[in-house]
């Protein structure tokens, strides 16, 4: 038997070794969608509030803030203050309520504001899964063309907003020069 065989195991435990190593430097929130620059996934699905069906056509036209969300979810209570504070300074925010109770969804916007120019019940979870979601909070950045620009994972706060405000002001003024003559 040759000598440099003996090697091997140690070099596989070595080459192990480094990757673990550099998976502990890795941020698990820069988890890359694979839908951005593709057009939102195809849905029909009722409103929270009324019933009224929405689809993908209904986000063509301005550019929006998908927010996945639910009552169930820590993260989306801390959250929730501030995007009631965007959607007062005209921040288009649409909700995906991800499998949640209605009853408790509809309390949970009555008591703690409404951010939501609408806000769709994805009891099943069919858009959250073909969208590729995680887990709750998750927000996508959604051009006037119905294209998802953006994936944001976890809450957005006033803390983490001015990196994420200068993608949203981008797609805005894309949308205003788009618009114009």
């Amino acid at each position: 038997m040759k000598r440099w065989t003996l090697f091997i195991p140690f070099i596989i435990f070595t080459l192990l070794g480094l990757l673990l190593w550099r998976g502990l430097y890795l941020d698990p929130k820069d988890v890359p969608s694979a839908l951005v620059d593709k057009p939102f996934p195809a849905f029909s699905l009722p409103t929270l509030l009324n019933g009224e069906l929405k689809n993908e056509a209904t986000l063509k036209g301005d550019v929006h803030l998908v927010n996945v969300w639910g009552t169930w979810c820590i993260s989306c209570k801390v959250e929730h203050p501030f995007l009631v504070k965007l959607a007062q300074q005209g921040v288009r925010i649409v909700g995906v309520n991800y499998k949640d109770e209605n009853d408790a969804a509809r309390k949970w916007l009555n008591d703690l504001g409404n951010p939501y120019a609408y806000s769709v019940d994805d009891e099943e979870g069919t858009l959250s899964m073909d969208l590729g979601v995680t887990g709750a909070p998750e927000t996508f950045f959604v051009d006037a063309n119905g294209v998802i620009r953006y994936k944001h994972q976890g809450p957005i706060t006033q803390g983490n907003w001015a990196p994420l405000e200068k993608i949203w002001l981008s797609l805005v003024n894309e949308s205003k020069q788009a618009v114009q003559p």
